[in-house]
C-alpha cells in the first residue's frame, strides 16, 4: 500500500485539544462558581447560555450598561511569577469600575479564558480569581468559555477577556451633562498600575532589574509591586451616588487622568490638574528614573496613583469627600473644571 493510500489517523487530544482536562477543569471551578449565583440567575454551568432574571426592584426605568476588557500585558508578570490566582481579580474590578462610571452597580460578568494547552490547575487558579471578585462586588459568575487552541499562545501562556453586566435607573446615568465650570476633582488613590502601562513597565524595568529582586521605597519585590490588584471602587463610591454631588466618574486606564477625564467633559470646558497634591508613589518614580521616561509619557501612560477621579459640585465637594474619608479612603482634592479659554491659555 502506499502512503497515499494509507488511512491517516489522529486524535483531539494528539492534535494538542483535551477535551478532559476541559472537563477536569469544570469540575474543579463549578462549586466556586455556583457560589457567585444570586436569585437572579436561572442556569446551572454548562448551559449554552448564561440566564438572568431581569428584575431590578425599586428601578423604574432600567438601563443596562456593558463593558468588556482585558488583563494586557500584565499577563506577562504573571507568567513570569508563576502567579494566577489575581488576574481574574484584575479583570473584574476593571470592569465592574468602567461601569461604576456611568453610575451601574453590577449584576453579572462572564469570562473567555484561552490557552494553547489547558493546564486545569493554571485555569482553575485564574476562575477563582473572577469568583473571588465577583462575591465582592455582588455579582454572578453566569458563564464563560474556555478554548484551547493549540500554536496560538507559547507554551504556559494564556489570555482573559470579560464582559460585565450592570443596571442604572435612567435618570441616574452619569453622563457629564451637569458638569460646570468650578466643579472639583477629587481622586482616589490606586494599588499601583492597576492593568494599564504594562508594556512601557516591562520595557523600563525588567530589562535592568530581576522580577524577583527587593527594593526598599517599594516594601517588597519588584514582582509583587507590579501584581498588585486592580482595586474595584465600587463600596466606597456607588452609595455616594445618591448625594446628587457626583457630576460624572473617571476611571484611570489607558490615557492617563487627563486622557480618560476628559472623555466626560462637555465641549467647551477642560480641566486643571494640580500634579503636586498627591505623592507619586515609588513605583512610577521607579519606571520614570530607570527607563528614563519623559514625563509626558507618564501622564499619558499610567494612573500615577490615581485610579478613579470625581468631578463633583463644588458646593457639596465637602460632604463627599468627608464621606469618603469615613469609609477609609483618602480622597485627593487634584484639580478643578475650567472654562475652555482658561485651558487653551496654559491653565494646567
Amino acid at each position: 500500500m502506499s502512503m497515499s493510500e494509507q488511512t491517516v489517523r489522529t486524535s483531539y487530544k494528539e492534535a494538542g485539544v483535551d477535551i478532559d482536562a476541559g472537563e477536569e477543569l469544570v469540575r474543579r471551578i463549578k462549586t466556586g462558581v455556583r457560589s457567585t449565583f444570586s436569585r437572579h440567575v436561572l442556569a446551572d454551568i454548562g448551559m449554552f447560555g448564561g440566564l438572568f432574571r431581569a428584575s431590578f426592584g425599586n428601578i423604574h426605568r432600567p438601563v443596562l450598561v456593558s463593558s468588556v476588557d482585558g488583563v494586557g500585558t500584565k499577563l506577562k508578570v504573571a507568567f513570569a511569577m508563576n502567579r494566577h490566582h489575581t488576574v481574574g481579580q484584575d479583570l473584574v474590578n476593571h470592569c465592574v469600575n468602567d461601569i461604576l462610571a456611568c453610575g451601574a452597580k453590577p449584576l453579572f460578568f462572564m469570562d473567555y479564558f484561552a490557552t494553547g494547552k489547558l493546564n486545569p490547575s493554571v485555569g482553575e487558579q485564574v476562575i477563582q480569581g473572577f469568583i473571588k471578585a465577583c462575591k465582592e462586588n455582588k455579582s454572578s459568575l453566569i458563564g464563560g468559555e474556555t478554548a484551547e487552541m493549540p500554536g496560538m499562545y507559547a507554551d504556559g501562556e494564556y489570555d482573559l477577556a470579560g464582559t460585565i453586566v450592570g443596571v442604572v435607573e435612567e435618570s441616574k446615568i452619569l453622563t457629564g451633562k451637569k458638569i460646570r465650570a468650578g466643579d472639583i476633582l477629587v481622586g482616589l488613590p490606586s494599588t499601583g498600575l492597576h492593568t494599564n502601562g504594562y508594556s512601557l513597565a516591562r520595557a523600563a524595568l525588567l530589562n535592568k532589574y530581576s522580577i524577583n529582586e527587593y527594593f526598599e521605597e517599594l516594601g517588597t519585590t519588584l514582582g509583587d509591586a507590579l501584581m498588585r490588584i486592580h482595586r474595584s471602587y465600587l463600596k466606597s463610591v456607588f452609595p455616594l451616588l445618591s448625594l446628587n454631588a457626583v457630576h460624572a466618574i473617571s476611571h484611570i486606564t489607558g490615557g492617563g487622568i487627563r486622557g480618560n477625564t476628559m472623555r466626560v467633559i462637555p465641549r467647551g470646558l477642560g480641566i486643571r490638574i494640580d500634579w503636586h497634591a498627591w505623592e507619586r508613589p515609588a513605583l512610577f518614580r521607579l519606571i520614570q528614573t530607570t527607563g528614563g521616561v519623559p514625563e509626558e509619557d507618564m501622564r499619558r501612560t499610567f494612573n500615577l496613583g490615581i485610579g478613579l477621579v470625581l468631578i463633583i459640585d463644588a458646593k457639596k465637594a465637602g460632604k463627599v469627600v468627608s464621606a469618603l474619608r469615613r469609609r477609609n479612603e483618602q480622597p485627593v482634592v487634584m484639580g478643578e473644571v475650567v472654562k475652555e479659554f482658561e485651558r487653551k491659555r496654559g491653565v494646567r
